[in-house]
């Protein structure tokens, strides 16, 4: 079983490489997540059952969603899952009841790919043994293709143990983790309100190669914010008192924004990541976009820094003459791992061969994470929460155009959550 396993996670994992799909675009993946599960036995709950319409953040519009949905019926989607996603709510909730009472355990694996070119080097693995994108411009470079693999490969182990088990078992596919869209949609759909033990992972993030960490705490709580300048368009050498100019406004919003004073109780970020402004050279500019983002090391730092975003964008509006719109296309809040769940994750990586050090917790920054939703849901309820990392060998940085994975975590990562599995069902007393 070892052996075909590792098999399948590698032939999972290269074909999702091969055809990476960003956020709520993950119609082909969610077809073909949706066939195995159900093949497996598990009850699949899919799309708008497990998605709040209204708290999908950044959601592309219809017609890129109509769009890709013929891309993905041209490239292999399964035919019989697909249109559940055709709107492209591709959240799935696999569940595994037992006959017998016991506890809820949910495990989360994000799905969704990277608008990035993927290396064609000679010496990038993924072009040597042909399994480079096929997609230009999009690219599994954060290893969420492995992220899925890796749920289907527990699904795998515990599918046919349904005898032996107690309790019940949730399996989450996320969408769009990217720019921390996905999460608060499928936790407003309420997936978690039953969980008594919530698990999600995530490989690589600077972890060595059979290493192991139990508790994720440096997560940062994060705003996404998309801003758009209007102005009228004038000619600049023949009227330019005429025109209100919006790249002027946009110029003087970027500087200001990275001049917020920093917050004096924790970690505070801000970033304007992008600026599209004009359309032609001697044309007073009548639009301005512009991409921000916003960090706190806990959610009231992260909203005074997207207070202060919001101001000097309406005062830069204001001083330009110009309209303006503030849209939340993304976001996520701290976390506090429960340190008891992590002790038993860190257990069940020790006593793995695979596994030369295992760590049970670390509070270094981490970026931010939308799992953060499903974490707080489960602990206000009551329950245990936690993230998890498997170290692996990367090729390069997480969204490199040369990342890649070490295949042999693949297996590793799915034997440690399968014994999580016993565990916490023997530590819950069935």
């Amino acid at each position: 079983m070892t052996v075909e396993l590792k098999e399948k996670l590698s032939n999972w994992r290269r074909d999702l490489h091969q055809h990476p799909e960003t956020g709520f675009l993950e119609i082909r993946t969610a077809s073909i997540v949706a066939s195995v599960l159900s093949e497996l036995g598990f009850t699949l709950e899919m799309g708008k059952e497990v998605m709040s319409e209204k708290h999908c953040m950044g959601k592309p519009d219809e017609k890129v969603t109509a769009e890709h949905y013929a891309w993905a019926l041209d490239n292999g989607a399964n035919k019989a899952f697909v249109e559940t996603f055709k709107e492209g709510y591709t959240g799935i909730v696999a569940t595994l009841k037992t006959n017998i009472p016991g506890p809820t355990i949910a495990y989360r694996f994000d799905m969704d790919a990277l608008d990035i070119y993927e290396s064609d080097a000679d010496d990038h693995v993924p072009v040597k043994e042909g399994f480079r994108s096929q997609v230009d411009g999009k690219m599994h470079a954060c290893g969420h293709d492995a992220h899925t693999a890796i749920g289907l490969g527990l699904a795998t182990c515990i599918a046919g143990e349904k005898e032996n088990l107690c309790g019940t078992i949730k399996l989450i596919f996320q969408p769009a983790e990217e720019g921390t869209r996905g999460a608060k949609s499928m936790v407003e759909a309420n997936v978690v309100t039953d969980v008594d033990y919530f698990i999600a992972s995530h490989i690589g993030t600077g972890v060595p190669h059979g290493h192991f960490l139990a508790a994720n705490n440096g997560f940062l709580a994060t705003s996404k914010l998309d801003v758009c300048f209007r102005g009228t368009a004038a000619h600049a050498g023949g009227s330019p008192e005429q025109g209100k100019n919006a790249l002027l406004a946009a110029a003087a919003a970027v500087l200001n924004i990275h001049a917020i004073s920093r917050h004096s109780q924790g970690v505070s970020r801000v970033n304007v990541g992008e600026l599209h402004a004009g359309s032609g050279r001697n044309i007073i500019a009548n639009h301005a976009t512009m991409k921000v983002e916003t960090r706190g090391e806990h959610a009231a730092i992260n909203q005074y820094m997207k207070e202060q975003v919001k101001s000097i964008v309406a005062g830069a509006a204001k001083m330009y003459q110009v309209d303006y719109e503030i849209k939340t296309v993304g976001e996520a809040i701290n976390c506090t791992c429960s340190e008891e769940l992590a002790r038993t994750l860190y257990e069940c990586a020790n006593a793995s061969p695979d596994i030369i050090h295992a760590e049970l917790q670390n509070d270094a920054g981490a970026g931010s994470e939308d799992a953060t939703y499903f974490m707080e849901a489960v602990q206000k309820n009551g329950g245990l929460a936690t993230y998890c990392i498997f170290g692996t060998e990367l090729a390069a940085g997480h969204h490199n155009e040369k990342f890649d994975i070490h295949e042999a975590t693949l297996l590793s990562a799915v034997q440690i959550l399968y014994k999580s599995v016993y565990k916490l069902l023997a530590e819950a007393g069935c």
